[in-house]
């Protein structure tokens, strides 16, 4: 049974027909609906390998080139702080799916999806999310499409479902000099409650809990 489809603005709506045609609308929400049938944290790890398997390299460069071009955009040094957390996050969690379902890790995980609901949700948001982004006039944008933003959730889920992860690596930096951290068996992050009104930000389905301290 499908699962349905949380409602966006009206602009994203209309964003989302006059760039993309439905079937790519349809081939994400497909995906989603794949995905959110996984009963365990096995089972989703696999889940998500089988659908990350079907990135090219050149899809993997157009991701790297458009993660590049946001980096580039921000501010120096928090630029050059910022670079490697972001490259694990994507890149190192695809690495580590990838080689974790070649060696058969996912058979022996058999603990349930930890919060159910929330994943589902997380589930139903995926697609409409996969169209909201801003291209400014400086980044070649006919080469990013919604195909490539569901790479970013399908390495996300893994983090934060399968791992159990916070979205951003340990260590990531926030301005201000807040990070997100590990204290004893929890994580605590500078921003998990402060996305609550951008409805496809990962932080509202991250594992970790709002530092107290921001």
């Amino acid at each position: 049974m499908a699962i349905p489809p949380v409602m966006a603005s009206d602009k994203i709506t209309a964003n989302l027909r006059e760039k993309w045609s439905q079937p790519e609308f349809a081939r994400i929400s497909a995906t989603c609906e794949r995905v959110s049938r996984s009963q365990t944290r096995g089972e989703l790890g696999a889940a998500l390998a089988r659908e990350i398997g079907h990135y090219s390299m050149y899809d993997l460069q157009v991701i790297c080139g458009r993660l590049q071009h946001e980096i580039n955009r921000l501010p120096s040094p928090y630029r050059e702080s910022i670079r490697p957390f972001f490259l694990e996050q994507l890149f190192g969690m695809h690495h580590r799916l990838l080689l974790m379902d070649r060696e058969g890790s996912f058979l022996s995980m058999s603990s349930p999806v930890a919060d159910r609901d929330l994943f589902l949700s997380f589930c139903r948001m995926v697609p409409e999310g996969c169209f909201c982004w801003e291209d400014g006039p400086e980044y070649v944008a006919h080469l990013y499409s919604p195909f490539h933003r569901l790479f970013y959730y399908l390495v996300s889920a893994f983090a934060m479902f399968v791992l159990e992860l916070p979205g951003h690596p340990v260590g990531t930096p926030f301005p201000g000099g807040f990070l997100v951290e590990q204290r004893d068996a929890r994580y605590a992050c500078p921003i998990r409650d402060k996305e609550q009104d951008v409805f496809y930000s990962i932080c509202n389905y991250c594992p970790a809990v709002q530092d107290e301290k921001n």
